[in-house]
Parts: structure tokens; sequence; C-alpha cells
């Protein structure tokens, strides 16, 4: 039986990373995100455009850094791993769902913009308005993962830490990152997006913990959403517990 790969890049595998590596790709996602939320091109097909440079700006900077190595974060996908995308959507759609009923006894909650614009929408449309998302959600998986990898060479390499704490270290610092870049699709409500959207988070992050393969939790990230909004489309609200 082939023994599991280890993850890439905290611990001089494939190739070594230095501090500036990191700088240079977390400096990518920010402005990855900046383009997403600024670029005013909000239809289809132009809004495949910022939709493209989000995915499309980390997945060069990792080709700068890894040279021909950046692939390390993604692996083949076969049946169990179809499965497993299957498995940790449901767990994030229900995880999404329960943090929703939990905060949503204490706190008010904003709607999803994206699922709410489904009300009214053709199926022709719904397809336009979907087909950003799969772009979107694999450079949200960046967003989640690159962090969460990020975090392990420092409690590693610079810490001394060992690799368990670094782990959950990364597991936790992956969900505050993803949840405080919802914070605009929230209207900046702090609860929703650290408490609720990054609970969700977690549950794609032990995604790719469990597999170290990227598409696997993008295929789960997927599932959720699409899940999400195509309920939103078909009961003509929007769901609390999705994100964009």
């Amino acid at each position: 039986m082939t023994a599991k790969p280890d993850f890439p890049f905290y611990n001089d595998r494939p190739i070594p990373f230095e501090c500036r590596d990191w700088l240079l790709l977390m400096g990518a996602l920010a402005v990855a995100l900046a383009v997403l939320t600024l670029l005013p091109l909000r239809h289809f097909p132009q809004d495949l455009v910022p939709a493209l440079l989000f995915l499309a700006i980390p997945l060069l900077a990792l080709r700068q850094v890894a040279g021909p190595h950046w692939t390390a974060v993604f692996r083949p996908v076969g049946l169990r791993e179809i499965g497993l995308m299957l498995l940790f959507g449901l767990l994030t759609l229900g995880g999404s769902i329960l943090a929703a009923l939990i905060l949503s006894q204490f706190f008010t909650l904003s709607g999803n913009p994206v699922a709410e614009s489904f009300d009214g929408m053709t199926g022709l449309s719904l397809a336009a308005r979907l087909l950003p998302t799969v772009p979107q959600l694999i450079g949200e998986e960046l967003l989640g993962i690159l962090p969460f990898l990020a975090v392990l060479w420092i409690c590693v390499t610079r810490m001394g830490l060992s690799r368990r704490a670094g782990i959950i270290a990364g597991l936790l610092a992956s969900a505050l990152v993803f949840g405080a870049a919802h914070l605009p699709t929230y209207d900046w409500n702090w609860v929703q997006a650290l408490l609720g959207i990054g609970f969700a988070r977690i549950f794609l992050t032990l995604a790719y913990i469990a597999t170290r393969n990227l598409w696997v939790s993008a295929g789960a990230h997927v599932l959720n959403d699409w899940t999400g909004f195509l309920v939103a489309f078909t009961a003509g609200h929007a769901p609390i517990g999705s994100d964009p």
C-alpha cells in the first residue's frame, strides 16, 4: 500500500521555501481578492474575468516560487477522491446549516447576495451565474489552503513546533483568513463571517488535510455552494448558511 504523501513546501519538500516565498504568495492572494471584490464586472460573460484572475494570480505566484512543483497541491482524482468530495461537501453543508441555526439564535445574520440574486432567474440565467463560480471556488481553495501551508511552515520550520501542532494552527488560521475574506459579502458581520463561514471552512481544509489534494476540497466546496444556490433558486429565497 502506497504511503500517503506529506504536505508540500513546509519541510523543504519537494523544494525549500523561504519567508519571501510565502510573503509573495500571501501578497498574491491579497491582490487576487482585491481584484475579485473591486473589479466592477458583474454580468456574464464579463464576470468570468475577475473569477479567472482570482484563480490565476495565486497560481502564477505559486508557479513563480515553486517552479514545476507548483502542482504539488493537486493530486490525481479517481473514484475514491470523488467519494471524498461528496462526503466533505455534505459535512461542509451540514456544518454551515448548523452554524447558521446556532448563530441566528443570538445574532442577526445577513443574507448571501449571490444566492438572493437567483430569485426570478431562468434556468439559462442560473447556468450563466454558476459558471464563473467554478474558477472562483477553486481560487477560494487556494485562499484557504496556502495560508494553512504557510502557518504549518512557520510552526515547524521557524517555531520548532510539532507537525501536529502546526496542522492545528494552520487549520485555525485558514478558517480565520477565509472567514475574514467574506466580511464584505456579509455586510461586515464579524460573527457570521469569522464564526459561521470560518466554521464551514474547517471541513473544507480537513478535506485537503485528509487527501493532500486541493481538487478534493475544491469539489467539496462546489458541492456545498451549488447545493445552497440551487435550493435558493428552487425555493425563491436565499439560504443563510452558504458562502459565495
